[in-house]
């Protein structure tokens, strides 16, 4: 897949199993996956540490095939979600990161365009979660208020 800022083809990644339904050799319930992607967004973590961590720490190859529903979906079921989407959520941190580092460094004209780079991710990231509804339309980003709604 072609990068979207370097305009080169990189080799792609691993893929995932085919296969639809829970491994044989797992042992574990679906309702105990629940218990422990529930314990797990209580403690604070996001969606994908919770699904890394259920395969390091617990053998869990995949939630989707054991439980049928994704972890963002449990998480919604339980009302553990926060307000924003997990990946906009990462980009508007490093957004922030980056201007408090500009406001130290004025000068520095490679984090200025990094700066251009991710904020431009952002708004067509918001633009896809307007169109598929998960933000509401009239939601717009403005670092000063976002700030607060991203905690770091």
């Amino acid at each position: 897949m072609a990068r979207m800022h370097a305009r080169k083809k990189r080799k792609s990644s691993s893929k995932r199993p085919p296969v639809k339904k829970p491994p044989e050799w797992f042992d574990k319930t679906p309702e105990w996956v629940v218990d422990k992607v529930v314990e797990l967004a209580r403690s604070g973590y996001p969606p994908s540490m919770i699904g890394i961590i259920l395969r390091d720490q617990h053998g869990v190859p995949l939630v989707k095939p054991i439980v049928g529903k994704k972890i963002t979906q449990i998480m919604k079921e339980h009302g553990l979600t926060s307000p924003l989407p997990e990946d906009l959520t990462n980009l508007i941190r490093r957004a922030l990161r980056i201007r408090r580092h500009l406001e130290e460094h004025r000068k520095d004209l490679h984090s200025r365009r990094g700066l251009q780079l991710t904020e431009s991710k952002i708004h067509r990231l918001v633009k896809y979660y307007k169109k598929c509804h998960v933000l509401p339309p009239d939601w717009k980003y403005d670092p000063e208020k976002v700030a607060l709604l991203v905690r770091q």
